[in-house]
């Protein structure tokens, strides 16, 4: 194939580990927008698997960035819904975070949107770059072979291939699709097509053959040669990204595409909508200790296991117990004379299911959205942009929650028409302004706001605030608030 989009001569790289050079200038684009729904209790709508820790010091986010440590990239560009903007922006201001551009999607719509915008948007500020397009929420052990990898993946798409990697199977999974390779080519091979997730015997088939790699969902590519696949393959998506992002309207740290444009994309992956259809698509093989921890099954064989091939977090005592997953978040979880179990509990929620059906919760989840359980959406701890705060017991007309407010952060100046509140400060100091009056808290001091009264807080202080509110009313919804002036842009 024509080789008009290679590198200009002279480009520089920076040394693998072990391996053929990286290439320098890659530009990151991470994708945060899924919702992890097969790891609920663990996972909820409004604090999805990408924004978690699940089993190191990092979040799955901050894990995906921190993989890019040794390489010679540009600063990364986040995707995110926009109900997760704040997460995303807290998560990657952390000591080890970059200075990221964060592209909030309006609407989800699946990956191939989310990518083909987030290209148009590093395009205005990056000379036709190589595109590293990561999901948040995988796993990978062994990050010198990926980066070695990466070099081989980079190199096929200097020629204009569009870059897959594909993982080198451990094992006979009907989890996850397949890529069949083809021709071989320089640190890869062609691909021949794409395989939906197989039955058993199939999945034994492709790895008895030697041929199949299972789906990554990584890709590498020039940006201008993937917008030219996506133009030429799914014009709808180009047509509507290219609007989108015509005017992106900066907001704090975030960048806010046109919605009414981008709700017209149609919701496909990037496999569905190009990697399937393309003639230039390439895949390299990786093994490196992935997973895409899309279930608690997955997340089991991913982390490491004590003698009884169990998977344990928390207060947790595993008499006779075997081959289970077993996480304890707010009290003692104990477990007898069992094997191959998922137990997970957090402080509104427990799950109990076997380890080999862990991958069907999604039945789960069905039924508790049919029930309209709040539990779907939110932990009881829920996080603003200001701090968080837990729910600590709710009543008819009664609700208790323990609040944490950032140093220097403010709530938004506001009134409630329907509840009361009582503050009463147990740590730190609070900056209470209630109607023309300014009151500065210390620990043990307490304040009322009446029904109806505009007020705010705020943390002038350089340790966390925290406080107990007592609010009282007919109807206690987060809903019942009015917001006349937000430094976070909320309406």
């Amino acid at each position: 194939m024509e080789n008009e989009d290679a590198a200009a001569p002279g480009a520089t790289t920076t040394e693998g580990d072990g391996g053929r050079s990286v290439p320098a200038g890659i530009l990151p684009i991470v994708m945060a927008g899924g919702s992890g729904q097969r790891l609920w209790p663990l996972s909820r709508v409004a604090y999805p698997k990408q924004f978690l820790k699940l089993g190191g010091d990092k979040t799955m986010l901050q894990e995906t960035v921190a993989r890019l440590d040794g390489l010679s990239c540009a600063a990364p560009v986040v995707v995110c819904n926009e109900e997760h903007r704040f997460l995303a922006a807290e998560q990657m201001r952390g000591p080890d975070g970059l200075e990221a551009t964060l592209v909030l999607e309006p609407v989800a719509r699946n990956t191939a949107p989310a990518l083909a915008a987030a290209t148009m948007v590093a395009l205005r500020d990056h000379e036709d770059p190589i595109v590293l397009a990561l999901p948040a929420d995988h796993m990978l052990a062994d990050i010198p072979a990926f980066h070695r990898a990466l070099g081989d993946a980079v190199r096929l798409a200097e020629t204009g291939r569009l870059v897959t990697f594909g993982i080198v199977p451990e094992r006979a999974e009907t989890g996850y699709g397949y890529i069949e390779r083809g021709e071989e080519l320089d640190g890869g091979y062609a691909v021949h097509r794409f395989v939906e997730k197989p039955d058993a015997q199939t999945a034994a088939d492709y790895l008895a053959g030697g041929r199949h790699l299972w789906n990554s969902g990584m890709f590498v590519f020039r940006a201008s040669r993937f917008l030219r696949e996506v133009k030429a393959l799914c014009p709808e998506i180009h047509h509507a990204c290219t609007a989108a992002t015509a005017d992106p309207v900066p907001d704090l740290d975030f960048l806010r595409l046109d919605r009414t444009a981008f709700a017209r994309n149609p919701d496909l992956s990037i496999d569905h909508a190009i990697m399937e259809h393309t003639r230039a698509a390439a895949v390299v093989p990786l093994s490196a200790g992935w997973s895409d921890v899309g279930s608690f099954s997955t997340l089991w064989e991913s982390r490491e296991k004590d003698d009884a091939g169990n998977v344990v977090d928390g207060d947790v005592i595993a008499i006779d117990t075997h081959g289970s997953l077993v996480h304890a978040e707010s009290r003692l979880v104990a477990t007898f004379a069992v094997d191959d179990l998922v137990v997970v509990e957090t402080k509104d929620a427990v799950l109990v299911t076997r380890r080999d059906r862990a991958h069907a919760i999604k039945t789960l989840v069905a039924r508790l959205r049919e029930l309209e359980r709040c539990e779907l959406a939110d932990h009881r701890v829920v996080y603003r942009p200001w701090g968080r705060y837990d729910t600590i017991d709710l009543g008819d007309r009664d609700r208790v929650k323990r609040i944490t407010v950032d140093p220097g952060c403010k709530l938004s100046l506001q009134r409630h028409y329907h509840r009361a509140e009582h503050w009463v400060v147990v740590h730190g100091t609070a900056r209470v302004h209630r109607g023309e009056t300014s009151t500065l808290l210390s620990e043990d001091q307490s304040l009322y706001i009446p029904v109806g009264e505009i007020h705010t807080l705020e943390n002038p202080g350089r340790i966390p605030l925290e406080l107990i509110e007592v609010q009282t009313g007919s109807y206690l919804g987060e809903d019942d608030i009015e917001r006349l002036e937000d430094r976070y842009g909320r309406g």
